[in-house]
Parts: C-alpha cells; sequence; structure tokens
C-alpha cells in the first residue's frame, strides 16, 4: 500500500514563507510579553487522562485525542470501557497544564507569578479556515494575584501584543464578569440550576441573535416573564464602565457588594493608561465557554476576522483542585492561528532589518573557486546579511521567483571562469 502524502486531517505542512511569518509574530508575542516581566515555562503536550476529563475544560473535553496504555498495562480482552483503555491525552489547552505545573513547582516559584507559554494543543474538532486540530497557543497566566491589577496587565499586554503585530486591524476587547452574567439571569427569575443552560443557550448569541436566543430560552421551557426581563436587560445594558456601574444598583441582592464596581475599575484603568489602539466594551452577553471561569472574562473581536482572536479570564478554583487549597489564576490566550491566517489573507510580508542575499554557483565549480564564493558569504554573514549559497538550476528564474517567495531580495551568479553580480 502506498503511503499518504497529505498530512492528517485538520492538521498542515508549513511551507518556508508561512514559516516567516509565524517566527516573526511568535517573536513580536514573547518580546511584548517579556516586557511586561512574564517569564517563559513549558509543559509536556500528555496529560493524564484524569486531569483532562476532570470536568472542567467544557466541551473540549468531548474532543480530546486519547493514548491507549501501553504494554502489560493495556488489557484489551479485559477493559469493559473506554477508559479501561487509556491512561493519557494530548492537552486540548495550556490552562489545565500550567495549573497542574504551578500545583507542582509553586515552592520554587515567585508569588504572584507571571507564566509566559507557547505551545501547541490538541482538539478533535472539525477543521474549518483558520481552525485546525493541532493549532498553537500564546497563553500568558497570573498566578497568585487576586487583585484588579492582575486583569489590567494581561489585557495591556496582550493589546500591545496585537497592536504591533496588526497595526492595520482595528479590534475591540468585550469585558465581562461570570458573576455579573449569574446577577443578570438571577434578577430576570431563572433558577440557579438552571444558570450553565441559560449560559449555554446565550453563548449563541453572535450566531442565531437575539430572536433565536429568545426562542430556545423559551423551548427549553422558561416563562416568557423571566425570557422576557432577561433580554430587556440585556439589550439595555450599556458598553461603558459607567454602565456596569449602574448594574451594582439593578442588580443589588443577587450581587456581591463591589462587583461591578471592580470590573468598571478594570475598564477606566486600562483605557487611562494604554497605549494600543483598540476598543474596550462591556458586554452582557459574553460567556466564554470554559467552565472555569469563575470572574472577569475576556475577548478579543478583530476586523476581518468572524471569530475571536484570543480570549480569557479568572479561574480561582482549578489550581485548588490540584492542591486542595484555591490561588487566584487569571489568563489571556492569543490564537496564534487565527492572527497568523489574518496576516497571510492581508498579503503581509515580514519587515526584514538585515538583507537576504542569494549565492548562486554554477554547477561543477571547482573547489578553490567554490570556497571563494563561500568566503565571501562568510564576510557578509559577519556583518549582518542573511546569505544563501546554493547550486544554480537549469531554470534560473523560477529558482529565482521561489527565493524571492521566501524574501531574498538581491543575487548574485557566480560562475566557473569569472565572477558575474
Amino acid at each position: 500500500m502506498a503511503l499518504k502524502k497529505k498530512p492528517v486531517t485538520g492538521m498542515k505542512d508549513i511551507l518556508p514563507a508561512e514559516m516567516q511569518i509565524r517566527d516573526y509574530v511568535l517573536n513580536q508575542i514573547k518580546d511584548t510579553y517579556r516586557s511586561f516581566g512574564f517569564s517563559a515555562i513549558e509543559t509536556p503536550c500528555v496529560e493524564h487522562i484524569e486531569n483532562l476529563t476532570s470536568k472542567q475544560g467544557g466541551d473540549n473535553e468531548k474532543l480530546i485525542f486519547k493514548i491507549l496504555k501501553r504494554g502489560e498495562k493495556l488489557r484489551l480482552e479485559e477493559a469493559k470501557e473506554e477508559n479501561d483503555l487509556v491512561d493519557g491525552g494530548l492537552r486540548y489547552d495550556l490552562t489545565l497544564p500550567l495549573s497542574r505545573y504551578y500545583a507542582n513547582n509553586a515552592a520554587n516559584l515567585p508569588s504572584p507569578f507571571k507564566a509566559l507559554q507557547v505551545g501547541s494543543v490538541w482538539r478533535a474538532d472539525r477543521p474549518q479556515k483558520g481552525r485546525f486540530r493541532q493549532f498553537v497557543q500564546c497563553d500568558i497566566d497570573i498566578l497568585g494575584d487576586a487583585t484588579s491589577l492582575a486583569e489590567i496587565e494581561l489585557i495591556l499586554a496582550t493589546t500591545t501584543a496585537l497592536g504591533k503585530i496588526c497595526p492595520e486591524n482595528k479590534f475591540t476587547v468585550r469585558i465581562n464578569d461570570r458573576e455579573i452574567l449569574r446577577a443578570m439571569a438571577l434578577y430576570a427569575g431563572f433558577p440557579e440550576e438552571s444558570m450553565e443552560q441559560v449560559f449555554i443557550i446565550l453563548d449563541k448569541m453572535d450566531k442565531i441573535g437575539n430572536e433565536g436566543v429568545e426562542a430556545e430560552l423559551l423551548e427549553a421551557g422558561y416563562t416568557e416573564e423571566s425570557v422576557k426581563k432577561y433580554l430587556k436587560l440585556l439589550s439595555g445594558a450599556g458598553t461603558d464602565a459607567e454602565s456596569v456601574r449602574g448594574l451594582e444598583e439593578i442588580l443589588k441582592g443577587v450581587i456581591a457588594e463591589g462587583r461591578a464596581e471592580g470590573l468598571a475599575y478594570i475598564m477606566d484603568t486600562v483605557k487611562e493608561v494604554t497605549t494600543a489602539d483598540f476598543s474596550l466594551a462591556f458586554d452582557p452577553t459574553l460567556v466564554r465557554g470554559m467552565s472555569y471561569y469563575t470572574g472577569t472574562i475576556f475577548e478579543v473581536a478583530m476586523e476581518g476576522f468572524g471569530g475571536s482572536v484570543a480570549g480569557g479570564g479568572r479561574y480561582d478554583k482549578m489550581i485548588g483542585k490540584f492542591t486542595g487549597m484555591e490561588t487566584p489564576a487569571c489568563g489571556f490566550s492569543i490564537g496564534f492561528e487565527r492572527i497568523v491566517t489574518i496576516l497571510m489573507d492581508n498579503g503581509f510580508t515580514v519587515p526584514s532589518a538585515v538583507g537576504r542575499k542569494a549565492y548562486l554557483f554554477e554547477k561543477g565549480m571547482d573547489s578553490g573557486r567554490l570556497s571563494e564564493v563561500i568566503g565571501e558569504a562568510t564576510k557578509e554573514r559577519a556583518d549582518g546579511v542573511q546569505v544563501l549559497v546554493a547550486q544554480m538550476n537549469k531554470n534560473k528564474k523560477f529558482q529565482k521567483e521561489q527565493l524571492m517567495k521566501e524574501g531574498y531580495t538581491e543575487f548574485r551568479e557566480f560562475y566557473k571562469n569569472e565572477l558575474k553580480k
């Protein structure tokens, strides 16, 4: 049987032209995050299956690439269910591995700890444009800080990075709080035990609109009075910090005192100190799918792309699942693949501070002449120029066209008997 040359569905080969963009974006993100005091870490791509299926990852737990037990541990004849056959899985995000990492290494880390983690994650999702089964996430998290400074720093760092990478694309940070979300639903009359179902339906607002959400809530059996009251409250809420403060009085009795003020404080501070050009808006319909979020949540919507390009929030209870002690935690993740997709669609080329030259030498050149060519290339490389030395193809024009796609702008041709520029 012939071997398959195409990659597995939902995964892709990356050609040099795209790899240049990916490297550039990663460097911009990492440099920005380091300037905010984040320290790079790394976690394994494989996690314990018990951790991955701990009911914290929402629908992503249905998309895990599971790993069979190996050797004597794999007992097919004794297995009664799937979990008897697996003991690990590929991570579906970087937050759960970070929580395990912190629980295991907290004694050797500063507090609060500002973590920077970049790596591939895997989800058995339906592939589509900008969505793959293997993709890179770029996460920053602050662990051990319960104050609003964590959210402020995360938003500032992420928007600064996005502003550098996509200066031509307008973007908006949408922000909400899980407690405000819950309080609005309680105020409308939805029972406490129905919160998860209500939020799952509300999370479809971008796709099915106000009427669609109303229809689904009524179909789920909720009273027309509660549904109407809820949707009126959502549509009447403003988008600025003062509108958030106004919710404090409306939701009195179903929301903790100071909760709305805390979110407004974050918004005011970010708008006052940011150097990036973006919009910041309170969005009472923002849910975020992960069930581990406990407080502030945020997403970034960017011009030219339908879905969000970054998202995150506070998850104060996750680390406690490992240690038995709750630890404040908050994170923001950039959807790296989506950013790269936007840049490629826009015909983006990587700005190069150093020259890129190609030395093309004639086939059959003797050792002495080739040594001269390599010697010249070595001198230019020492001066910071990127120099490719390659044998000249028969179709020299096509060869140059391919090299130009990789960013080479200057060519020198070397022949057996004489040097031509």
